[in-house]
Formats: C-alpha cells, sequence, structure tokens
C-alpha cells in the first residue's frame, strides 16, 4: 500500500507495509504515483521486477513532463527500492493477526484513580469534575497496595511495570501516592520487577516538597494547561468562576527548570474556542517549556465547544503551519518536542503495538477508589464495561476478549488506511463513545491524526534535509 502527499514542498512516498518513508523529486514522486494508481503495481502479488508495459506506461505519462533521463532515474531508483522490500511491499501482518487473536496477554500497566475529586471546573472534562459518572472518592493506602499487588501478581514474565497516578487531581490525595510509590518500590528487587510511575496534574497544590519527591520517583509528569491565558481560563477555571492561569504557570515553570532531563510535557486540549491552537503551543515554548502536547477535545456535538467537521480544514491547515514553524525553530536551534510530532522511522513498536494500540481493557486498566477494573479510564463508570475489582481479579472475561480482538483489522475503516500502524486503529473509547462500538472509529479524530502523521514524517525529511 503506498500513501503520497505533499507538505511544505516536500514530496513524501510512505511504503506502508513496510514502514518506509520516502522523500524525493516530483519525478520520483510522478512516477510512483502512476505506477500504483494506473499501473495497479500493489495489485500484483508480489512486484519484483517492474513488467515492461508498467514502464513503459510512466515513460508515457510524464515524458513531455520530465527530461526522459530523468523519468529513467526515477525508474531506477524504484526498482531498486523494490528490490529492498521498501516499496511496493507485501503486507505481512495479515496473517500475524490470526496468531496474535490467540496470544496470551498479560497486564503491564494500571490507571489508579488515586482521586475521584477535582479543585477545578473544566468546561470539558470526561471525568465530570473528577466524579466519573459516580461519587467524589479518594482512593485508600489498602485499595492501592491490592492494584499494586494485582499488577505483579497478573504481569507474567514482565518486568518493567507502569503506573499512572490520575484522577480527578491526583495531588488531592498525595500522602497516599507517596505511600504507594514507596510500597512499589519496596518490592521490585523480590519480584523481579521495576515500576515506571507517572502523574497526571492540575498543579493547582504543586509545591516544593512534591516537586523533589516527583523528580526523584516519576518518570513522566504530565502538567495541564490548555496555553493562552485567556484560553485556559475560559476552560479551565476554578468552581468560582476564577481562572487557574496566574496560580499554575508559575508554578510548572519552576517545576519544568528543576526537571532537568526528566520527562515531562505541558498538555493542553483544544477546542472549537481555540482553532489556532498553534499559539498557544508556540506560548507554551515562550513560557520555557521544552515539552508540550496539545490534543483535540472529544465531546458530543451539542456542546458549544465540540470540534466538528466544519471545524476540519482549519485545523488541518493549524497543523501544516505548526509543522512548519517547529521546522524553522529546530534549524535555528530553539526547537521544542511537540508530542504528536515525535515519530519513530526506524524502528517503531513492537508489531503487538502496531496493531491494536494501548492495549486498553487487557494490558492496560484502570483502577477506581474503591478497586473496580475497567478498560481504561475514559470508561470508568460505564458499568457494562466493568471487568471485576483488584480483590477478585478479571472476571468479565468476555469484555476483556472483546478488547484482545480489537485491531486494526478487526476495524473496516482502519484495514485500507495508510495510518493504520502509526495510530494502531486509534482509541476505543472514543469509537464506543460515537458509534456504540470499540471496533469502528471516531472519524473526526481520525482525519487529525493523519494530518499529524503526515506533519511528522514531513518534519523527519525536513530535519534530515
Amino acid at each position: 500500500m503506498i500513501h503520497q502527499y505533499i507538505n511544505n514542498g516536500y514530496y513524501i512516498v510512505m511504503d506502508v507495509n513496510s514502514g518506509s518513508v520516502h522523500s524525493g523529486d516530483p519525478v520520483f514522486y510522478e512516477a510512483v504515483k502512476v505506477l500504483a494508481e494506473e499501473a495497479k503495481i500493489p495489485d500484483m502479488e508480489k512486484p519484483g521486477m517492474l513488467p515492461e508495459t508498467a514502464v513503459d506506461l510512466v515513460k508515457e505519462r510524464l515524458s513531455g513532463v520530465y527530461p526522459a533521463a530523468e523519468i529513467g532515474e526515477a525508474l531506477e531508483e524504484i526498482q531498486a527500492l523494490i528490490d529492498m522490500e521498501q516499496l511496493f511491499t507485501e503486507d505481512i501482518y495479515k496473517e500475524y493477526v490470526a496468531d496474535f487473536k490467540k496470544r496470551k496477554t498479560v497486564v503491564k500497566a494500571l490507571c489508579l484513580h488515586i482521586a475521584h475529586d477535582c479543585n477545578l471546573a473544566c468546561r470539558y472534562c470526561f471525568a465530570e469534575e473528577g466524579e466519573y459518572h459516580g461519587r467524589r472518592a479518594l482512593m485508600s493506602y489498602e485499595v492501592g497496595k491490592k492494584a499494586l499487588d494485582f499488577l505483579i501478581a497478573n504481569s507474567g514474565n514482565r518486568e518493567h511495570l507502569e503506573v499512572d497516578f490520575f484522577g480527578g487531581e491526583p495531588l488531592m490525595n498525595w500522602d497516599v501516592v507517596k505511600r504507594l510509590v514507596e510500597y512499589g518500590r519496596s518490592r521490585e528487587e523480590a519480584c523481579h520487577k521495576k515500576f515506571r510511575f507517572t502523574l497526571t496534574t492540575n498543579g493547582v497544590l504543586l509545591n516544593d516538597e512534591i516537586m523533589e519527591f516527583c523528580n526523584k520517583e516519576m518518570s513522566n509528569v504530565v502538567l495541564s494547561l490548555d496555553g493562552r491565558r485567556e484560553v485556559n481560563d475560559h476552560m479551565r477555571p476554578f468552581r468560582n468562576g476564577k481562572g487557574s492561569y496566574e496560580l499554575i504557570v508559575p508554578k510548572f515553570q519552576e517545576f519544568a527548570k528543576r526537571r532537568g532531563d526528566k520527562d515531562y510535557f505541558v498538555r493542553g486540549t483544544f477546542t472549537n474556542k481555540n482553532l489556532d491552537f498553534g499559539e498557544d503551543v508556540l506560548h507554551y515554548a515562550a513560557l520555557g517549556f521544552k515539552k508540550m502536547s496539545m490534543e483535540p477535545v472529544v465531546a458530543e456535538p451539542g456542546e458549544d465547544y465540540a470540534i466538528r467537521e466544519e471545524d476540519l480544514p482549519r485545523i488541518l491547515k493549524e497543523y501544516d503551519r505548526l509543522a512548519a514553524e517547529y521546522v524553522k525553530r529546530h534549524k535555528e536551534g530553539r526547537g521544542f518536542t511537540f508530542f504528536h510530532f515525535m515519530i519513530d522511522l526506524k524502528q517503531g513498536p513492537c508489531v503487538a503495538k502496531r496493531l491494536s494500540g494501548c492495549g486498553s481493557g487487557t494490558e492496560y486498566l484502570a483502577v477506581t477508589p474503591w478497586g473496580d477494573l475497567y478498560p481504561c479510564h475514559q470508561f470508568v463508570g460505564k458499568e457494562e464495561f466493568l471487568l471485576g475489582n483488584v480483590d477478585t481479579g478479571v472476571t468479565n472475561t468476555a469484555i476483556r476478549d472483546e478488547f484482545k480482538l480489537c485491531n486494526v483489522y478487526a476495524k473496516e475503516k482502519c484495514r485500507d488506511c495508510f495510518a493504520r500502524f502509526y495510530c494502531s486503529g486509534g482509541c476505543a473509547a472514543n469509537s464506543y463513545n460515537f458509534h456504540g462500538s470499540i471496533t469502528d472509529a471516531y472519524d473526526i479524530g481520525c482525519q487529525m491524526q493523519k494530518k499529524r502523521i503526515e506533519c511528522a514524517v514531513m518534519i523527519k525529511a525536513a530535519l534530515e534535509d
């Protein structure tokens, strides 16, 4: 399968099945296009040597537009890439997926809902101010301890385990967070495990003691901020309506300064109120942050801040604009990291990851304050997805097995999509919320994801140029 596009002056050819990406000149680009669309090379059982009829067709279509010598060189380059299995390659994963469905999975990560409570009242919060369609609650140390024991017991031979402290606002239950980290560390050596702890916070309660502990124990910390003051304060106010920007930003700046080389991300959410979200990303950079993310809001169409299909042209153009600025700043030596422009074209994730994504419902589970298990944080509160409890383990094996079968070949919209091995089929929760099925896809999200992948690949080409 071939995907081609032009972005910021770069002619990109992606061989989807092999993961190979080629940035060529217009002659190479157009020759591949003729072979893919008119000569139907991908439909051959195995391309091998380009048929003379295909070669003649390229020469016929491009003659008069490009010199014959350049057309010949492009064809030679294409043949060399075919020989190296980097162009017009077969899809080997279709065969693998049968075994993939039968594989034994282990739990490798937990999202601990350490606090179903929050000190902000963000307008778009899917957790309903931290309550998750239920009651306010803080996880006890005893429940958290059982969750870590459950993770250890169900992780098989896997050595590296991840625990995300999530909310609501985790810092509202900070003492339990600290105790659980200490407990996890105490079990590492005897159980031959290593914990990777992460934390997501709105920063309201951030102080020197918390910063010091996080910089020692947390592998990554996500700092929630929506960008410019007016954008953030409109969507992320306190419950009295006052904005949070003025309190939070100095704390985040100090934390990022102390963080050193350890991972952190300033993470925002954009809505239809700030479709120029690239300005919010650049505002992060102006504040001194080096690692950032800006996610599109996912909301019911009736919400006044929801992203709608008519917003897509402007959003896609904004990603292109941000990508061009991203390249410019990196070449000037003042670059930053933007999560959605991070892409590994050399090795990439393992096959299972490419086919199934985050592993929600099987390898990755969410734990409520009272110990209930759900496929991920976005399913918490939906009782039809209750998997079990930290006391009993996973008892709803039917739901677990449904998630186990969730992969890019189980999704009709993904099978012939060039992005399938990069997004791994997208978010199951978004699919369910919009279509009532975890094997569908959130269409607006797909369009944005495809554009982000195209931008990320272009950036790679531009920075290696």
